[in-house]
């Protein structure tokens, strides 16, 4: 049953707000005063995931927003713009629309993708980048060629690559996104409780959200045979000139901790690479308090 949009509107000590940036309209849920930490979630969930670390950081002097990426929440979700170019552009828009100029960004999964690439295409918006349970894409695109287990674990992406397919299951049940909130975790760990599991499912039931959710990822398996997926992956050879923060939970199965070492070749000054015992993929939910003091430790040096 298709969820309204105003479903990601959830009450709390943030205030949602809608913003027009790079030709769309992005919610984003903003909280505290400071310097800004833009927030980006990962796949399959939306700004919400950020909510513990939101309010660890607001308290510490930063003023933080998470936004839904184009396509998810509240977000538009318009049929084309998916690639990670205007994935960047559209964080950068965000960041000016919110009257600043510049931002520390941090991403999760996707989220972190994006930051990856943020100081190499948006550089003159970002201060430093953190990224949660990814590695540099090339590091990534390497280790999904080379290591075979990190080859099954990404295997989930080529059935994004279907038609129709993903989006009927994603719209059919909670199912689907049960799997990966289930697959990626830590086996050891509580999460996703049944809150979790409603709470995405529904998010991915907003109308369109299934689809648009999808193409980011068609984006990543359509340019690898075409010139623009080459060209990217040459453009982000650049060295990174921004403190870049790593962090990667041990029981991470989506993109394996052992996948994910070797991003420090690209950062030639400022890294820190932070390892995570006992959490699995979604590091902001399973282990929310750890995140945020190493968050916050990081913030505070730069």
């Amino acid at each position: 049953m298709p969820v309204d949009s105003a479903f990601v509107d959830i009450e709390g000590p943030w205030e949602h707000r809608y913003v027009a940036a790079n030709g769309a309209r992005f919610h984003v849920a903003v909280m505290g005063d400071g310097p800004l930490v833009m927030m980006l979630h990962g796949f399959p969930q939306f700004w919400y995931t950020w909510r513990p670390q939101m309010s660890a950081l607001a308290s510490c002097g930063y003023r933080v927003a998470a936004m839904d990426l184009r396509g998810y929440g509240g977000s538009d979700k318009p049929p084309r713009g998916y690639d990670t170019y205007m994935s960047t552009l559209d964080t950068a828009s965000v960041i000016r629309a919110l009257g600043e100029s510049s931002a520390v960004v941090l991403g999760q999964g996707l989220g972190g993708w994006i930051a990856w690439c943020m100081p190499i295409f948006r550089g003159d918006v970002t201060r430093a980048i953190g990224s949660l349970s990814m590695a540099h894409p090339r590091v990534m695109r390497h280790a999904t060629w080379t290591n075979h287990r990190q080859r099954e674990a990404s295997r989930w992406m080529l059935d994004l690559q279907k038609p129709f397919r993903p989006e009927r299951a994603m719209n059919r049940s909670h199912t689907y996104v049960e799997s990966f909130l289930t697959a990626w975790s830590s086996p050891y760990g509580s999460y996703p409780s049944r809150e979790d599991v409603t709470r995405y499912g529904d998010g991915m039931m907003i109308p369109f959200v299934a689809h648009s959710a999808a193409e980011h990822y068609r984006w990543l398996g359509r340019s690898s045979v075409r010139p623009d997926g080459p060209m990217f992956m040459r453009r982000i050879r650049r060295p990174i000139e921004v403190p870049v923060l790593q962090v990667q939970g041990t029981d991470d199965r989506c993109v394996l901790a052992e996948a994910t070492t070797g991003s420090g070749a690209y950062v030639p000054q400022d890294y820190r690479y932070v390892v995570v015992d006992g959490a699995g993929h979604f590091l902001t939910e399973e282990a929310p308090h750890a995140v945020s003091r190493i968050l916050i430790e990081w913030l505070d040096t730069l």
